[in-house]
């Protein structure tokens, strides 16, 4: 069964409950397919993120995704009539087009990869855009509903029955949240089940007992910094163990819109040396602090929109790392904390009865390590994700037959082993991109072509539409930065062995390519790609990189007036196993295997160029056999690789 997961935007950095359960599916054979429709909103990465073998596609830019619309509707897939409807029901704020443009891309993706299934995390947008894409191919899916989505985000109890309806199954976090979902959906309820949030115990150190120094006791709280995460009430609960004179310390980790207005409090009650906002932090970091805590506090609440916590995965970590909680009563989180046994529970809002649960646990060092020992045992018997997914895996394998026949047998991936590296597209001059990739197509050679930066901020014209629609675009800025800073031993690697070449790319566009490489890297190994063809100078930097990394062919066309530095680009060559170029004084320069590339010069053409075919090996006085013999000269290099 091929299964996707669509996501609104991914990764995000508060749901690693994400991350472990798509790890897991992996682990028992699931081939997966990501789509994000948005790109993530910070550069840190959790390093077990790195461990999904899954390719993650984002979105094109918007110029492209209208593109993918013209192409659905071209095909009479574009749902008009429903996204009429909604616009009817639920108003235009729903922004149903919006979402119907953004299926169309992955709608057209999830075809060619033959996806089957299709899982969505959370009831809103993406849930929204998955009615579209199912309208537009025919390919069923699920949700998993977590809490906030649904109580509030969606704002739409009767689009959350639509969703509910046209699901193969929903999955929720807990009992809890089941009871709501079937309160709000009652003609789903039976394809409403529980599926808890699991652990990865191989994420986590052998657990250690809690300190019992005679220091102050360490406090710890991770979440959003929002209301319902309730951290004002922690803060009150510090300022009234602090006039009972505890000895404590209280650490909060995590970002957010309340930041400001939680600082002040802090100042307000003078807890500035016991009260601390760190701010986010990447999971290996996170895990680290849950170690050398002593408790795990999270004073949960409902915010005036009815949105809470429901599960939080946090809890769950926290107890993983044998460390006690002290908690609210709020939604499912006693589904995880059993009072006095694995830590505290208090109503919500009620900082007193919060102050007094983590005095307790301060004073008393013998019972801070019994609920957490006992908490670590319950996250073993009924929390490791073995066992958490293996109802997912159930719901799937019951769709599996079904969904299996929903794939278009037209379609099939189409694949390759060349990559064609392209810097910026569109951009004015020859030689033409566009016109190379025809004739190649032409030829029936499969080729993905990458696009590094898309500069069409404007309209495209004819003759590059069709193009565009096979160009694969690297996402924003955000998500290279984030591969960039999660394989850092790889990047000083990469920069050592700049510093000792002798001719050096300029440092601004060693780090730019450099960064491309990096992401890349992975898209390349995915794809089973193993020769790389560079077509500027500027991306010969980048093909470098790739070819030291992965061990592929290189090949490159290097225009007439390129922007770097003869003896960079000659020392890029050195790598290649041939190519075209524009420049007769560099080709001359470098010699065989490279041609001189008459058709990328700016020169007029020469009525008498019979005498270079036997110096360049190509006949550059008919196209047609030009471009065939480059096909060949390809071909040759793939090959060899």
């Amino acid at each position: 069964m091929r299964l996707a997961y669509l996501y609104s935007r991914y990764p995000v950095l508060s749901q690693t409950f994400c991350d472990t359960e798509m790890l897991a599916l992996e682990g028992l054979g699931f081939p997966l397919i990501v789509g994000s429709i948005h790109p993530p909103l910070s550069s840190i990465r959790h390093p077990h993120a790195g461990r999904l073998q899954a390719p993650i596609h984002y979105a094109p830019p918007g110029p492209i995704l209208r593109l993918w619309e013209e192409k659905i509707r071209a095909e009479k897939r574009w749902p008009e009539a429903l996204i009429a409807t909604h616009d009817q029901k639920y108003g235009t704020g729903v922004k149903a087009a919006t979402r119907a443009r953004n299926a169309s891309y992955f709608a057209e993706l999830f075809r060619r990869n033959r996806v089957d299934h299709f899982h969505v995390h959370f009831a809103n947008r993406a849930a929204h855009t998955a009615l579209f894409l199912k309208a537009m191919t025919g390919i069923p899916f699920s949700v998993t509903a977590h809490g906030q989505d649904f109580m509030a985000d969606l704002g739409n109890d009767d689009l959350l029955r639509e969703i509910c309806a046209a699901a193969e199954f929903v999955a929720v976090e807990t009992e809890y949240s089941r009871g709501l979902m079937v309160q709000r959906c009652p003609e789903s309820a039976d394809k409403i089940h529980c599926v808890y949030n699991g652990m990865n115990l191989d994420n986590f150190s052998a657990p250690t007992p809690t300190a019992q120094t005679a220091g102050p006791v360490q406090i710890l709280s991770i979440g959003r910094l929002v209301t319902f995460k309730g951290f004002e009430y922690l803060i009150e609960a510090c300022g009234q163990m602090r006039e009972r004179n505890v000895q404590f310390r209280c650490e909060i980790i995590g970002d957010g819109p309340l930041r400001g207005s939680l600082q002040q409090r802090i100042d307000d009650l003078r807890l500035g040396g016991l009260v601390t906002l760190t701010g986010a932090l990447s999971q290996d970091l996170v895990l680290a602090k849950l170690q050398r805590c002593d408790i795990f506090a999270l004073a949960s609440t409902v915010d005036d929109a009815g949105a809470s916590d429901i599960f939080p995965t946090v809890i769950l970590e926290a107890m993983t790392s044998a460390r006690p909680v002290v908690s609210t009563t709020v939604a499912g989180i006693p589904e995880a904390v059993v009072d006095r046994e694995t830590g505290l529970l208090v109503p919500a809002e009620e900082s007193g009865l919060f102050s007094e649960a983590l005095e307790t646990l301060c004073r008393d060092s013998e019972l801070r390590a019994r609920y957490g020992s006992a908490g670590r045992t319950r996250v073993e018997d009924h929390f490791r994700v073995e066992a958490t997914v293996r109802p997912l895996v159930e719901l799937f394998e019951k769709q599996g037959r079904a969904a299996a026949t929903t794939a278009d047998p037209a379609t099939p991936p189409r694949g390759s082993r060349i990559a064609y590296l392209i810097d910026r597209w569109p951009e004015d001059g020859p030689p033409s991109i566009e016109t190379e990739l025809k004739e190649l197509q032409k030829r029936n050679v499969a080729v993905a072509a990458f696009v590094c930066e898309f500069t069409g901020d404007g309209r495209l014209s004819a003759g590059m539409k069709p193009l565009a629609l096979q160009l694969e675009f690297l996402p924003d800025s955000m998500a290279i930065e984030a591969e960039w800073q999660a394989n850092r031993k790889l990047v000083l690697a990469l920069e050592d062995d700049r510093a000792n070449e002798t001719a050096r790319a300029p440092v601004d566009l060693f780090l730019q390519q450099a960064r491309y490489a990096i992401i890349l890297r992975r898209m390349l190994v995915q794809r089973g790609i193993s020769h790389v063809h560079a077509t500027s100078a500027r991306a010969l930097i980048c093909g470098v990189l790739l070819k030291k990394m992965l061990g592929i062919t290189l090949s490159a066309t290097i225009e007439a007036r390129p922007p770097i530095s003869r003896d960079v680009i000659a020392n890029g060559l050195r790598h290649a196993v041939g190519g075209r170029i524009a420049d007769r004084k560099l080709r001359d320069s470098v010699g065989d295997p490279f041609v001189f590339d008459r058709s990328g010069s700016h020169r007029v053409w020469s009525r008498s160029l019979h005498w270079l075919k036997p110096v360049i090996r190509i006949d550059l006085t008919r196209r047609a056999r030009f471009w065939q013999e480059w096909t060949d000269l390809l071909a040759g290099w793939t090959s060899e690789s």
